[in-house]
């Protein structure tokens, strides 16, 4: 069975201009899912999709092959989806046949290798989908509104019982960017993710940020400072 990693990465970022190149205490964001791909020895080749050449040239400097990405699925509202596609598509024409897909996008620069392998351990035979979760502080059932047509507010989601405490209220998680982990039969048949059946792992909180504005990425930059200095302390 062989694996590829899939970097899906592209140039017109606009919540953090140039993120996916932009140095996070001293290397490219893009670097660290390259080098946390490099560490995993059931991976055997790493793949960067993008339109964009600067981030070609960073992709490459750090080891990954390349994929040139169509504009047409490098626009804001391109689904990711089809860029998935496009890859494993691409990939076949050029005769580079494989099993098993993971895309580890640029944003999650706080996971670690073990989150990675739980997720590609975790995809059983009746399995389509990996993704991971993480616990969430807001909840649907308690302290997320929305205005109703009179102009109030109501709990998103209502049902017969009312709660007062977010811990009586029925669990819910937020997807994260960590790891993405499927088939490449599935991803050509489907239309997205909850097409099939998927399976959740559950990453700390700490490791599961995923940067999208300017204040994620200065977040993620204090933590990944605490991470140098504890292993430089270990």
């Amino acid at each position: 069975m062989r694996t590829f990693a899939f970097i899906f990465a592209r140039g017109g970022s606009k919540g953090v201009p140039g993120k996916n190149i932009k140095e996070i205490c001293g290397k490219p964001l893009i670097a660290y899912s390259i080098e946390i791909a490099q560490e995993i020895e059931s991976i055997d080749k790493i793949f960067v999709s993008t339109e964009d050449n600067n981030i070609v040239d960073v992709a490459k400097q750090y080891g990954a092959d390349i994929i040139p990405r169509p504009i047409s699925l490098a626009q804001d509202d391109s689904p990711e989806w089809l860029a998935w596609q496009h890859a494993i598509k691409w990939l076949e024409e050029k005769e580079q046949s494989f099993d098993i897909f993971v895309s580890l996008p640029t944003t999650s620069p706080l996971r670690k290798k073990e989150d990675i392998t739980r997720c590609l351990a975790s995809l059983g035979k009746n399995t389509d989908m990996v993704v991971g979760i993480t616990s969430t502080a807001r909840n649907p059932y308690f302290n997320m509104v929305r205005r109703n047509n009179s102009g109030f507010i109501d709990v998103l989601i209502k049902n017969d019982n009312f709660y007062t405490r977010r811990q009586e209220a029925p669990k819910v998680f937020d997807m994260t960017t960590v790891a993405y982990v499927s088939r490449s039969e599935f991803i050509k048949k489907s239309l997205n993710i909850f097409d099939g059946q998927v399976k959740g792992i559950e990453i700390p909180t700490e490791r599961a940020l995923d940067i999208d504005t300017e204040l994620d990425f200065k977040t993620a930059e204090l933590l990944m400072k605490e991470v140098i200095k504890d292993k430089k302390n270990a």
